[in-house]
């Protein structure tokens, strides 16, 4: 008999996530379940790995008879009846640092297509047209960038000895 925990991964993740859960337990990939089918087989893991599309509710962590964590593959946990797991001795923890590099690159993919008129050059020119010299833009170079809130990914977006104010000073 195996002695070691078995994890659901409810939804996708990455490959060389689902190896290194390998490593240390027994995994079975449950991705494209229905909530019946997840509700049928719950109760039979200690551990279940979610992004944000599985809802475990109260009535999903009352049938999960084993389980003792709930991984969430993301910043939140607001998928998760947190109060119903803690009453049942389980653990709940997120990934509040799983994304922030990613987000702060589309911000900066974001911030670089709109000073460049990205989106509508790329309709114009889909629509058949080469408007080249109506959508030039501005450059960024040596302007000035505010940043609203400067958390995690707020400070990602800052470059390297960006000389940061607080905006309350200025209030």
């Amino acid at each position: 008999m195996n002695s070691r925990p078995k994890v659901l991964v409810a939804e996708k993740i990455g490959e060389p996530g689902i190896e290194l859960l390998r490593e240390h337990f027994d995994v079975e990939l449950g991705v494209g379940w229905s909530r019946e089918e997840l509700a049928d087989r719950i109760g039979g893991y200690d551990g279940i790995l979610i992004r944000s599309a599985t809802k475990l509710d109260g009535e999903l962590i009352g049938r999960a008879d084993r389980l003792r964590a709930v991984g969430r593959a993301g910043v939140g946990v607001d998928n998760v009846d947190v109060p119903a797991a803690t009453k049942r001795g389980i653990v709940v923890a997120n990934a509040p640092q799983s994304n922030v590099i990613t987000a702060a690159e589309h911000t900066m993919a974001l911030l670089l297509a709109l000073a460049r008129n990205v989106p509508q050059a790329h309709a114009s020119l889909v629509s058949g047209k080469w408007e080249r010299s109506k959508f030039s833009g501005v450059e960024l170079y040596e302007k000035t960038l505010g940043i609203v809130g400067f958390g995690r990914i707020g400070q990602l977006v800052a470059p390297p000895g960006a000389v940061v104010r607080d905006a309350r000073d200025r209030i």
